[in-house]
Protein backbone atom coordinates (compact mmCIF):
# COMPACT_ATOMS: atom_id res chain seq x y z
CA UNK A 1 0.00 0.00 0.00
CA UNK A 2 2.86 2.50 0.61
CA UNK A 3 4.00 2.54 -2.96
CA UNK A 4 0.73 3.40 -4.52
CA UNK A 5 -0.06 6.11 -1.88
CA UNK A 6 3.95 7.83 -2.43
CA UNK A 7 2.78 7.69 -6.20
CA UNK A 8 0.00 9.53 -5.68
CA UNK A 9 1.04 12.14 -2.97
CA UNK A 10 3.93 12.81 -5.94
CA UNK A 11 1.23 12.94 -8.98
CA UNK A 12 -0.83 15.69 -6.44
CA UNK A 13 2.63 17.21 -5.62
CA UNK A 14 3.09 17.83 -8.89
CA UNK A 15 -0.23 18.97 -9.99
CA UNK A 16 -0.50 21.35 -7.07
CA UNK A 17 2.95 22.82 -8.16
CA UNK A 18 2.68 22.80 -11.85
CA UNK A 19 -0.77 25.12 -10.95
CA UNK A 20 0.76 27.08 -8.08
CA UNK A 21 3.83 28.43 -10.11
CA UNK A 22 2.19 28.80 -13.43
CA UNK A 23 0.64 32.11 -12.83
CA UNK A 24 2.26 35.55 -11.06
CA UNK A 25 0.85 37.56 -9.13
CA UNK A 26 1.42 41.21 -8.81
CA UNK A 27 -0.63 43.22 -5.79
CA UNK A 28 -0.80 46.53 -4.61
CA UNK A 29 -3.43 47.95 -2.49
CA UNK A 30 -3.18 51.14 -0.54
CA UNK A 31 -3.34 51.32 3.73
CA UNK A 32 -6.51 52.02 4.67
CA UNK A 33 -8.33 55.01 5.39
CA UNK A 34 -9.85 55.43 9.25
CA UNK A 35 -12.62 56.58 8.02
CA UNK A 36 -16.29 56.04 6.99
CA UNK A 37 -19.10 57.26 4.76
CA UNK A 38 -22.91 57.69 5.19
CA UNK A 39 -24.90 55.78 3.31
CA UNK A 40 -28.40 55.81 4.96
CA UNK A 41 -30.53 58.45 7.79
CA UNK A 42 -30.30 56.45 10.54
CA UNK A 43 -27.38 57.12 13.10
CA UNK A 44 -25.29 54.08 12.33
CA UNK A 45 -25.93 54.05 8.63
CA UNK A 46 -22.23 54.00 7.79
CA UNK A 47 -19.72 52.24 6.30
CA UNK A 48 -15.76 51.32 6.40
CA UNK A 49 -13.72 52.64 3.57
CA UNK A 50 -12.20 50.20 2.15
CA UNK A 51 -8.36 49.57 0.13
CA UNK A 52 -7.73 51.16 -2.95
CA UNK A 53 -5.87 49.14 -5.10
CA UNK A 54 -5.64 46.08 -7.53
CA UNK A 55 -4.65 42.71 -7.91
CA UNK A 56 -2.92 41.91 -11.09
CA UNK A 57 -2.68 37.79 -12.43
CA UNK A 58 -0.40 37.37 -14.67
CA UNK A 59 0.52 34.07 -16.64
CA UNK A 60 4.10 32.93 -16.37
CA UNK A 61 5.82 32.18 -19.77
CA UNK A 62 3.98 33.09 -21.71
CA UNK A 63 2.70 35.76 -24.56
CA UNK A 64 0.14 38.07 -23.05
CA UNK A 65 -2.85 38.38 -25.30
CA UNK A 66 -5.23 39.95 -23.27
CA UNK A 67 -6.47 41.23 -20.47
CA UNK A 68 -9.75 40.19 -18.58
CA UNK A 69 -10.77 43.30 -16.07
CA UNK A 70 -12.81 43.13 -13.27
CA UNK A 71 -13.96 46.13 -11.41
CA UNK A 72 -13.92 44.44 -7.89
CA UNK A 73 -14.81 46.03 -4.06
CA UNK A 74 -11.28 44.98 -2.00
CA UNK A 75 -13.36 43.99 1.04
CA UNK A 76 -17.06 43.25 0.37
CA UNK A 77 -17.12 40.91 -2.77
CA UNK A 78 -14.49 39.19 -0.24
CA UNK A 79 -11.64 40.83 -2.76
CA UNK A 80 -11.47 39.53 -6.22
CA UNK A 81 -13.80 36.39 -5.76
CA UNK A 82 -14.90 36.78 -9.16
CA UNK A 83 -11.89 37.21 -11.33
CA UNK A 84 -10.09 34.65 -9.02
CA UNK A 85 -12.33 31.97 -10.26
CA UNK A 86 -10.77 32.91 -13.93
CA UNK A 87 -7.27 32.64 -12.91
CA UNK A 88 -6.96 28.95 -14.22
CA UNK A 89 -8.27 29.52 -17.68
CA UNK A 90 -7.09 32.80 -18.23
CA UNK A 91 -3.93 31.78 -17.75
CA UNK A 92 -3.74 28.78 -20.09
CA UNK A 93 -5.05 30.48 -23.03
CA UNK A 94 -2.18 33.57 -22.32
CA UNK A 95 -4.34 36.11 -20.37
CA UNK A 96 -3.72 38.55 -17.86
CA UNK A 97 -6.28 38.91 -15.02
CA UNK A 98 -6.86 42.36 -13.42
CA UNK A 99 -8.94 43.82 -10.45
CA UNK A 100 -9.11 46.93 -9.91
CA UNK A 101 -10.65 48.60 -6.28
CA UNK A 102 -11.59 52.03 -5.59
CA UNK A 103 -11.83 53.07 -1.60
CA UNK A 104 -15.55 53.76 -1.78
CA UNK A 105 -17.86 50.53 0.03
CA UNK A 106 -19.99 48.62 -2.41
CA UNK A 107 -19.35 52.03 -4.99
CA UNK A 108 -21.86 52.41 -7.53
CA UNK A 109 -19.37 54.76 -9.78
CA UNK A 110 -21.95 57.41 -8.87
CA UNK A 111 -18.91 60.44 -8.91
CA UNK A 112 -16.25 60.89 -11.57
CA UNK A 113 -13.67 60.47 -8.81
CA UNK A 114 -14.17 57.26 -8.56
CA UNK A 115 -13.91 56.29 -12.27
CA UNK A 116 -11.20 58.72 -12.51
CA UNK A 117 -9.40 56.88 -9.74
CA UNK A 118 -9.83 53.92 -11.65
CA UNK A 119 -8.97 54.57 -15.16
CA UNK A 120 -5.71 56.06 -13.23
CA UNK A 121 -5.23 52.72 -11.73
CA UNK A 122 -5.49 51.05 -15.03
CA UNK A 123 -3.12 53.35 -16.87
CA UNK A 124 -0.84 53.18 -14.28
CA UNK A 125 -0.88 48.90 -14.48
CA UNK A 126 -0.61 48.58 -17.60
CA UNK A 127 2.50 51.01 -18.31
CA UNK A 128 3.59 49.59 -15.66
CA UNK A 129 3.55 46.00 -16.22
CA UNK A 130 3.85 46.57 -20.11
CA UNK A 131 0.12 44.83 -20.51
CA UNK A 132 -0.71 44.70 -24.28
CA UNK A 133 -3.94 46.72 -25.02
CA UNK A 134 -5.76 44.77 -26.86
CA UNK A 135 -8.20 41.98 -26.41
CA UNK A 136 -9.36 43.95 -23.16
CA UNK A 137 -12.94 42.41 -21.98
CA UNK A 138 -14.25 43.44 -19.14
CA UNK A 139 -16.60 41.24 -16.90
CA UNK A 140 -18.57 41.38 -13.96
CA UNK A 141 -21.79 40.56 -11.93
CA UNK A 142 -23.50 42.98 -9.81
CA UNK A 143 -21.69 45.92 -9.12
CA UNK A 144 -18.69 44.71 -11.03
CA UNK A 145 -20.36 44.60 -14.06
CA UNK A 146 -22.34 47.80 -13.24
CA UNK A 147 -19.26 49.27 -12.40
CA UNK A 148 -17.87 48.02 -16.01
CA UNK A 149 -20.56 49.79 -17.83
CA UNK A 150 -19.89 53.19 -15.83
CA UNK A 151 -17.04 53.34 -16.41
CA UNK A 152 -17.04 52.42 -20.39
CA UNK A 153 -19.57 54.97 -20.50
CA UNK A 154 -17.28 57.41 -19.25
CA UNK A 155 -14.04 57.18 -21.05
CA UNK A 156 -16.25 57.43 -24.08
CA UNK A 157 -17.42 60.61 -23.03
CA UNK A 158 -14.13 62.01 -22.05
CA UNK A 159 -11.13 63.11 -24.06
CA UNK A 160 -8.41 61.09 -22.07
CA UNK A 161 -5.09 60.38 -23.57
CA UNK A 162 -5.22 56.37 -22.71
CA UNK A 163 -8.12 54.34 -23.85
CA UNK A 164 -8.30 50.72 -23.32
CA UNK A 165 -8.82 48.60 -26.82
CA UNK A 166 -12.21 47.43 -25.48
CA UNK A 167 -13.09 43.79 -27.43
CA UNK A 168 -15.74 42.49 -25.39
CA UNK A 169 -18.03 42.61 -22.24
CA UNK A 170 -19.57 39.54 -20.22
CA UNK A 171 -22.68 40.43 -18.08
CA UNK A 172 -23.91 38.55 -15.62
CA UNK A 173 -27.18 39.44 -13.38
CA UNK A 174 -26.71 42.93 -12.83
CA UNK A 175 -29.21 45.99 -12.44
CA UNK A 176 -29.38 48.23 -15.67
CA UNK A 177 -32.68 50.23 -15.45
CA UNK A 178 -31.91 51.95 -12.30
CA UNK A 179 -35.58 53.08 -12.84
CA UNK A 180 -36.63 49.53 -12.42
CA UNK A 181 -34.89 49.01 -9.35
CA UNK A 182 -35.60 51.98 -7.56
CA UNK A 183 -39.54 50.75 -7.99
CA UNK A 184 -38.30 47.39 -7.35
CA UNK A 185 -37.10 48.33 -3.68
CA UNK A 186 -40.26 50.39 -2.82
CA UNK A 187 -42.17 47.62 -3.14
CA UNK A 188 -39.60 45.60 -1.44
CA UNK A 189 -40.45 48.29 1.36
CA UNK A 190 -44.19 48.57 1.32
CA UNK A 191 -44.83 44.76 1.53
CA UNK A 192 -41.63 44.22 3.74
CA UNK A 193 -41.51 40.21 3.71
CA UNK A 194 -37.29 40.42 3.36
CA UNK A 195 -34.49 42.30 4.73
CA UNK A 196 -34.87 45.70 3.87
CA UNK A 197 -30.98 47.05 4.27
CA UNK A 198 -30.59 46.81 0.61
CA UNK A 199 -33.84 47.76 -0.88
CA UNK A 200 -33.26 51.11 1.62
CA UNK A 201 -28.99 51.43 1.50
CA UNK A 202 -29.38 51.20 -2.36
CA UNK A 203 -32.76 54.12 -2.90
CA UNK A 204 -31.31 56.56 -0.56
CA UNK A 205 -27.85 56.04 -2.60
CA UNK A 206 -29.94 56.50 -5.89
CA UNK A 207 -31.79 59.22 -4.35
CA UNK A 208 -29.24 61.18 -2.89
CA UNK A 209 -26.60 60.93 -5.61
CA UNK A 210 -28.94 61.04 -8.48
CA UNK A 211 -31.45 64.53 -7.42
CA UNK A 212 -34.57 62.89 -6.47
CA UNK A 213 -36.54 59.91 -7.62
CA UNK A 214 -38.07 58.54 -11.16
CA UNK A 215 -40.68 60.41 -10.60
CA UNK A 216 -39.18 63.80 -9.66
CA UNK A 217 -35.93 63.22 -12.49
CA UNK A 218 -36.36 60.52 -14.16
CA UNK A 219 -33.68 62.31 -16.82
CA UNK A 220 -31.13 61.34 -14.32
CA UNK A 221 -32.19 57.75 -13.89
CA UNK A 222 -31.60 57.73 -17.35
CA UNK A 223 -28.35 58.64 -17.45
CA UNK A 224 -27.13 56.46 -15.31
CA UNK A 225 -28.64 53.59 -16.34
CA UNK A 226 -27.14 51.08 -19.04
CA UNK A 227 -30.56 50.32 -20.50
CA UNK A 228 -34.01 51.48 -19.00
CA UNK A 229 -37.38 50.16 -20.55
CA UNK A 230 -39.06 53.66 -20.12
CA UNK A 231 -36.27 55.84 -21.63
CA UNK A 232 -37.79 56.08 -25.12
CA UNK A 233 -34.46 57.26 -26.60
CA UNK A 234 -31.69 54.79 -24.72
CA UNK A 235 -29.07 56.56 -26.01
CA UNK A 236 -26.76 54.76 -23.38
CA UNK A 237 -27.30 51.61 -25.16
CA UNK A 238 -25.58 53.29 -28.46
CA UNK A 239 -22.66 53.44 -26.29
CA UNK A 240 -22.08 49.61 -26.21
CA UNK A 241 -22.72 48.53 -30.11
CA UNK A 242 -19.63 47.71 -30.99
CA UNK A 243 -18.54 45.56 -28.60
CA UNK A 244 -19.58 42.05 -28.40
CA UNK A 245 -21.43 41.13 -25.59
CA UNK A 246 -22.16 38.01 -23.68
CA UNK A 247 -25.11 37.88 -21.32
CA UNK A 248 -25.83 35.46 -18.51
CA UNK A 249 -28.97 35.60 -16.50
CA UNK A 250 -30.76 33.17 -14.25
CA UNK A 251 -34.70 34.29 -13.56
CA UNK A 252 -35.07 31.84 -10.71
CA UNK A 253 -38.84 32.88 -10.76
CA UNK A 254 -39.97 30.19 -8.56
CA UNK A 255 -37.27 31.02 -6.07
CA UNK A 256 -37.65 34.96 -5.80
CA UNK A 257 -42.07 34.16 -5.91
CA UNK A 258 -41.19 32.14 -3.18
CA UNK A 259 -38.33 33.17 -1.37
CA UNK A 260 -38.92 37.26 -1.24
CA UNK A 261 -42.54 37.87 -2.75
CA UNK A 262 -41.11 39.23 -5.89
CA UNK A 263 -42.54 39.39 -9.15
CA UNK A 264 -41.24 38.84 -12.84
CA UNK A 265 -40.45 43.02 -13.17
CA UNK A 266 -38.42 42.61 -10.11
CA UNK A 267 -35.72 40.46 -11.91
CA UNK A 268 -32.55 41.54 -13.33
CA UNK A 269 -33.09 39.19 -16.27
CA UNK A 270 -35.46 41.75 -17.53
CA UNK A 271 -33.17 44.37 -17.87
CA UNK A 272 -30.47 42.23 -19.59
CA UNK A 273 -33.52 41.06 -22.02
CA UNK A 274 -34.17 44.53 -22.96
CA UNK A 275 -30.55 45.36 -23.44
CA UNK A 276 -29.64 43.19 -25.96
CA UNK A 277 -33.16 43.76 -27.62
CA UNK A 278 -32.13 47.35 -27.57
CA UNK A 279 -28.07 46.37 -29.27
CA UNK A 280 -29.88 44.76 -31.75
CA UNK A 281 -32.01 47.42 -33.09
CA UNK A 282 -28.92 49.37 -33.13
CA UNK A 283 -27.01 46.92 -35.61
CA UNK A 284 -25.07 44.76 -32.74
CA UNK A 285 -24.82 40.95 -34.10
CA UNK A 286 -22.63 40.45 -31.60
CA UNK A 287 -24.39 39.37 -28.64
CA UNK A 288 -25.30 35.85 -27.19
CA UNK A 289 -27.58 35.10 -24.30
CA UNK A 290 -27.25 32.89 -21.80
CA UNK A 291 -29.92 31.49 -19.31
CA UNK A 292 -28.91 29.29 -16.01
CA UNK A 293 -31.56 27.13 -15.71
CA UNK A 294 -32.61 25.25 -11.97
CA UNK A 295 -29.94 22.46 -13.08
CA UNK A 296 -27.36 24.71 -13.82
CA UNK A 297 -27.23 26.02 -10.38
CA UNK A 298 -27.46 24.16 -7.71
CA UNK A 299 -26.68 26.61 -4.54
CA UNK A 300 -29.63 27.09 -2.67
CA UNK A 301 -29.58 30.65 -2.49
CA UNK A 302 -30.37 32.11 -5.65
CA UNK A 303 -28.56 36.21 -5.65
CA UNK A 304 -26.19 37.75 -8.21
CA UNK A 305 -22.62 35.95 -7.17
CA UNK A 306 -24.04 32.64 -6.98
CA UNK A 307 -24.97 33.02 -10.68
CA UNK A 308 -21.46 34.29 -11.42
CA UNK A 309 -20.18 31.02 -9.71
CA UNK A 310 -22.15 28.58 -11.41
CA UNK A 311 -21.14 29.78 -15.01
CA UNK A 312 -18.93 27.48 -16.63
CA UNK A 313 -15.87 29.32 -16.66
CA UNK A 314 -13.96 27.02 -19.13
CA UNK A 315 -16.63 27.24 -21.91
CA UNK A 316 -16.71 31.16 -20.88
CA UNK A 317 -13.07 31.85 -21.47
CA UNK A 318 -12.98 29.69 -24.75
CA UNK A 319 -15.93 32.37 -26.21
CA UNK A 320 -13.68 34.80 -25.20
CA UNK A 321 -10.50 33.55 -27.04
CA UNK A 322 -12.79 33.18 -30.50
CA UNK A 323 -13.51 36.73 -29.98
CA UNK A 324 -9.87 37.88 -30.05
CA UNK A 325 -8.04 39.55 -32.55
CA UNK A 326 -5.46 37.96 -33.99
Amino acid sequence: MKTPFKVLFLLFLTIFCTKSFSQKIVEYYEPLKNDSIRVGIGENDFLPFIQKGYTLMLPENKQIKGVLIFLEDSKYDNKNRSSKQMYTQASEKGFAVLSVSTEIPLDFYFSKSSMISTHKLIQEIFTTQNLPNDNIFFLGTSLVGHRAMRYIKFMKESDFEFQLNINGIVICNFTMDFTRKWYQHKRDIRINRIDLWEPKFINYLLETNLGGTPKTNPENYYNFSSYSYFDEKNENVKIYKDYRIRAYIEPAIKYKLTKQLRTLYENNATDMVGFLAELELDGNKNTELIVLQPEDNPSEKKNTQSTWDAINKDELMDWIQKQTKK
